[in-house]
């Protein structure tokens, strides 16, 4: 590996973990990774934060149908989801309605107007004010069957898909849409900035297992050709990439999945 590269990879390590302004941040456990804490009305109704781990439901649902057909925003706080909506079937309670079924088992409603204290056993699965050790212990029983990865929570997902790990739902009756299937676009080669860094691969075929089109198109990237022009920069500001890989998707310092085309001479 050459100089370049490796001074890259620590360059790239070194500001991934220091927040804006200069401050530094704690890179998140395995089990923390992905990790988005909802707290837009919770407090204000007296009750904790709703504690959502993506590795939870990322084994059993394309990330499309979520962000697109169920319509959470992947911006945080941006989908203000409240009670009343789970209680109406929308947002959690799509799937959240003591209904329906997941692996022979009804899930558990995600709200109700009224609650026992028995009931609230329930709420606070997903409203946690303490650390929760058993959400830890069946993270790492899940994880240790999992092909395993260095950065983000440990898991290499594609690798775990593509063996038959899991299998993803990616449709809703009575929700979604039925799609024409479509040809998927060839990979592509992005040529890298910086010299003596290997181009980047980009493959449609991976990305459309999990987000299809419609969770890339048109908001993240431009489908006319040549407009998408980006920078690790931006990338690591949250834009284009930095929207999943930033957060939920392998992150950023994994600079060796990504960039893996051969180097133009």
């Amino acid at each position: 590996m050459n100089r370049v590269l490796i001074a890259l990879f620590l360059l790239v390590g070194a500001t991934a973990v220091w927040a804006q302004g200069g401050v530094k941040k704690r890179r998140p456990l395995p089990a923390e990774y992905g990790r988005v804490v909802i707290n837009n009305y919770s407090q204000q109704a007296g009750i904790p934060p709703v504690v959502f781990d993506h590795w939870s439901h990322r084994s059993k649902y394309t990330c499309r149908l979520c962000h697109v057909d169920i319509g959470f925003s992947m911006a945080a706080d941006a989908t203000k989801i409240r009670a009343v909506d789970n209680i109406s079937g929308i947002y959690c309670g799509t799937c959240h309605n003591g209904k329906m079924m997941m692996n022979r088992s009804i899930i558990f409603p995600a709200c109700a107007k009224e609650y026992t204290r028995e009931e609230y056993k329930t709420c606070v699965r997903c409203h946690q004010l303490e650390r929760n050790i058993s959400q830890e212990e069946k993270f790492a029983s899940f994880a240790k069957s999992m092909p395993p990865e260095k950065f983000g929570n440990g898991i290499n997902w594609e690798k775990a898909e593509r063996e038959g790990h899991f299998k993803t739902i990616d449709y809703i009756e009575g929700l979604s849409v039925t799609r024409v299937k479509m040809k998927i676009p060839t990979d592509r080669t992005l040529k890298a900035k910086l010299e003596g860094m290997p181009n980047v691969l980009f493959s449609h075929t991976k990305h459309s297992i999990w987000g299809g089109c419609e969770l890339c198109h048109p908001e993240l990237f431009s489908i006319k050709k040549g407009r998408s022009v980006y920078s690790m920069d931006e990338i690591f500001e949250g834009k284009f990439c930095g929207a999943c890989h930033n957060t939920v998707a392998f992150p950023l310092p994994d600079c060796r999945r990504c960039h893996t085309a051969p180097v133009e001479g």
